[in-house]
């Protein structure tokens, strides 16, 4: 055969090939637009199943602590996850790893529920949730606010032990006109209208025993406000490593407002 031939060979299957696929497309169109009661015998088109939802994975726990959710996870970790603390393997085990006892499990440092079907809900960190007789309140709201109200600039609330409540909120508050607390009588007409702005926006349960002014708030470097040392110096404790704060006379000053 001579290659004219075989290029006419070629170019005529080609045709025909392509001639099945567009036939076969327009039947499945004329097909699926046609309705149901009118289709041939043998054609009904099955319901689509319904999809299953994802099973959670089972990889967490929780872990009743003072009546309340903390979720943990059982060993051994998966890849990515911190591995120890930089030269304080015995740190990372006792911080991380014994914080429950009587269970050598990691601990998330997060309150969280579980609902009927197995999924888990996170409400937020351990130090950002408080529990004010028997109210789980978000520091964070509070936070939020205080900050409402147009001289606050800046804000952190933590929860402090009480012996009739469980915990209270104690909020710091940095003033944006500093000029208006010069005195005793200002600061506590100040206080007084920050704990009805959140009256007003959260109920009186949410309110804070205390508003203290202060010019500073203790932060690391990066800018995170250190709660749990400001926790731990309202509750008469040692705030521990303050290795990463960026202003240590912040937390001094906390201490001095306090007494």
């Amino acid at each position: 055969m001579s290659e004219l031939a075989l290029t006419l060979v070629r170019l005529g299957f080609l045709t025909l090939l392509w001639t099945f696929v567009l036939v076969t497309v327009l039947a499945l169109r004329r097909d699926l637009r046609q309705p149901a009661e009118t289709r041939p015998a043998g054609r009904e088109r099955k319901p689509a199943r319904a999809a299953r939802p994802p099973k959670p994975p089972k990889v967490a726990k929780q872990q009743k602590v003072k009546g309340s959710k903390l979720v943990v996870i059982e060993g051994p970790l998966p890849p990515g996850c911190m591995q120890t603390v930089w030269r304080d393997d015995e740190r990372f085990v006792n911080t991380y790893w014994k914080s429950v006892p009587g269970k050598m499990v990691y601990s998330t440092f997060d309150w969280g529920i579980r609902d009927a079907d197995g999924y888990y809900f996170i409400l937020g960190r351990t130090d950002d949730v408080i529990n004010v007789a028997g109210h789980r309140l978000g520091t964070r709201e509070i936070e939020e606010s205080i900050s409402s109200h147009p001289n606050i600039a800046e804000v952190a609330v933590v929860g402090v032990a009480d012996q009739l409540k469980g915990q209270v909120a104690m909020a710091f508050a940095i003033a944006k006109d500093a000029s208006a607390l010069g005195d005793a009588a200002a600061r506590l007409k100040l206080e007084g209208e920050v704990m009805k702005v959140v009256d007003n926006q959260l109920g009186g349960v949410a309110r804070p025993a205390r508003v203290f002014f202060v010019s500073a708030l203790p932060k690391t470097r990066s800018g995170k406000l250190l709660r749990r040392a400001i926790q731990a110096v309202c509750e008469k404790r040692d705030p521990g490593d303050l290795t990463t704060m960026d202003d240590p006379l912040a937390l001094k000053q906390i201490q001095d407002v306090i007494g």
